[in-house]
């Protein structure tokens, strides 16, 4: 991720540092209220009301993309981002909220679940699952984790650009200023931000997050308003916006939306089912007090997608009218191309003159960033708590003051392997581009388990060995696909060769991973009575 701010005042990095500091007192405040024991460190005391598992909820899914990445994307591809991302994604993600998470949230209070790997061995008495599903939910939450590290460090960066001129001078090959010099280097963005994160859910568990998410939340949400609001004013408003960019050619073919097919449009569909799988939302589903806790997080997720992204592509669109008409400058990529990152901070800095609004954004960027890498990192360290060291060592062999302590441990242990990680890909810019690649991969992989968690909630008949085959068709499936899109060899600036006949690889991974749960499921032998009794009686929904 790359946004470029022309200015070198320090206000936008103060802005940024008092946020900060406002997360890590969050943090201390939280962990007044921390009960001391582990279900209260893991999932809140399943407590949470209808308000905060709202805004944790939209906080963790949302990522750095929502701000920058769609202003971007509608900048290259047009307003038809809108119905391709947001608008799946609200209702995708509503259907599986009401369909899924209820159903989950109920036999987890009932059977005192934290996290899915316990779920999962038991619902298909296999602790093998159990295993496995661990190993490849942390693989394909790792990439995840390097998307957020990756991205917080160079936005610091291109955020910090010119403030410190001699304590980080950079200097290009030739001999000329770096375009970025005097900014903050990645390892140092990335370090402070991993620091704050790991600062508040160390202490504060899961409710640190939740707090976090919140604030997080609101953050983001309101900063995107305004920066909408003040560019629209310069533009003289929003039917002027709208004129300027259809006078221009080119911002008129941006704004009919990207030339995709009605397959690949359609397959898209796929994957927001990723959020069914995700182990950080079933912990947050988890911590909701009633089934009713749910009902504002079903209405509003959609209508919170529509606020975030709609007000990021009208920006997107009308900076394709003004960069065709020569009225906005933007960084370009070495093959001359304009950098679509950088569109929201050059239409910021260049129409709004504006430090305190950049540094505002600055940290609403950051705010979705990490509302997604904090919740990630206490689901891994609940996971290797509940799913590995408890199972290994048995249940009553640990007091819960020793169950918190291992999962801090590993939380620590996470975060620096993270950190150690990004700042290995960030030391050449082909590795770091990679890590966003595989950030895409990582949804694709959780949406094809979708079926594996559907089915284990409505079919009765799903067996051990369909769960087990399905985990494992799946796993192979998409490592071949993925080694075909991203380490195989295909015609430079091919994207096409991503799509299989016309479609998205999530849809073909997911039917091969639905069609062997089903197949092998009928024909092997059915669970017994007790496990099916005990998952399907009838769940509380009060």
């Amino acid at each position: 991720m790359i946004l470029t701010f022309a200015q070198t005042s320090l206000i936008p990095l103060w802005i940024i540092i008092g946020y900060l500091a406002l997360l890590l007192g969050l943090g201390v405040i939280s962990s007044r209220f921390f009960k001391g024991t582990a279900a209260d460190y893991f999932v809140v005391s399943r407590s949470v009301g209808s308000f905060l598992l709202l805004m944790s909820v939209f906080g963790t899914t949302m990522t750095g993309f929502a701000l920058v990445g769609s202003t971007g994307e509608a900048f290259a591809k047009g307003v038809g981002v809108y119905g391709l991302m947001a608008s799946w994604s609200g209702l995708v993600h509503s259907g599986v909220f009401f369909l899924v998470g209820i159903r989950l949230w109920a036999v987890g209070k009932r059977n005192g679940y934290m996290t899915q790997c316990e779920y999962f061995s038991d619902r298909f008495e296999s602790r093998s699952l159990g295993y496995l599903l661990f190993a490849i939910l942390v693989l394909l939450l790792i990439p995840y984790l390097l998307v957020g590290v990756i991205a917080s460090g160079r936005f610091l960066q291109a955020t910090t650009a010119g403030m410190f001129p001699e304590t980080f001078a950079m200097t290009l090959p030739n001999g000329n200023p770096h375009p970025l010099t005097g900014s903050l280097p990645l390892w140092l963005g990335s370090l402070v931000v991993c620091g704050v994160v790991l600062g508040y859910v160390f202490f504060g568990g899961l409710r640190g997050a939740v707090w976090a998410n919140t604030f997080q939340t609101i953050v983001f949400m309101v900063t995107g308003v305004i920066a909408f609001y003040l560019i629209a004013q310069k533009f003289g408003g929003l039917q002027a916006a709208t004129a300027k960019l259809l006078a221009s050619e080119n911002a008129e073919r941006a704004a009919r939306g990207s030339q995709m097919g009605p397959l690949q449009f359609f397959t898209y569909c796929f994957v927001p089912l990723s959020v069914g799988m995700f182990p950080h939302l079933f912990q947050h589903w988890l911590t909701a007090r009633s089934a009713k806790s749910f009902r504002l997080t079903v209405v509003a997720h959609p209508i919170f997608i529509a606020v975030v992204w709609v007000p990021c592509i009208l920006i997107g669109v009308w900076a394709a009218g003004l960069f065709a008409d020569g009225g906005l400058r933007l960084p370009k990529n070495p093959d001359g191309t304009p950098i679509s990152n950088a569109v929201l901070g050059a239409m910021i800095n260049q129409l709004v003159h504006s430090n305190v609004l950049s540094g505002l954004v600055g940290a609403g960027v950051l705010a979705a960033i990490m509302s997604s890498l904090d919740s990630q990192f206490v689901c891994l360290g609940t996971m290797f708590t509940n799913d590995i060291v408890i199972r290994l060592a048995g249940r009553d062999r640990l007091t819960d003051t020793q169950k918190i302590w291992i999962s801090r441990a590993f939380i620590l242990t996470i975060v620096g392997v993270t950190y150690g990680l990004a700042v290995y890909m960030m030391g050449d810019d082909r590795r770091s581009q990679s890590v966003f690649a595989l950030g895409v991969w990582c949804f694709s992989g959780f949406a094809a388990l979708f079926p594996l968690v559907f089915a284990a909630v409505y079919w009765r008949r799903t067996t051990k060995a369909g769960a087990l085959a399905c985990v494992l068709v799946t796993t192979v499936v998409w490592s071949v696909l993925f080694y075909r899109d991203i380490f195989a060899e295909k015609a430079p600036g091919s994207e096409e060769e991503k799509l299989i006949f016309g479609m998205m690889p999530v849809a073909i991974i997911f039917a091969a991973s639905a069609v062997t749960l089903v197949v092998v499921s009928l024909i092997t032998r059915p669970l017994s009575t007790a496990t099916i009794n005990k998952f399907f009686d009838p769940l509380e929904t009060n």
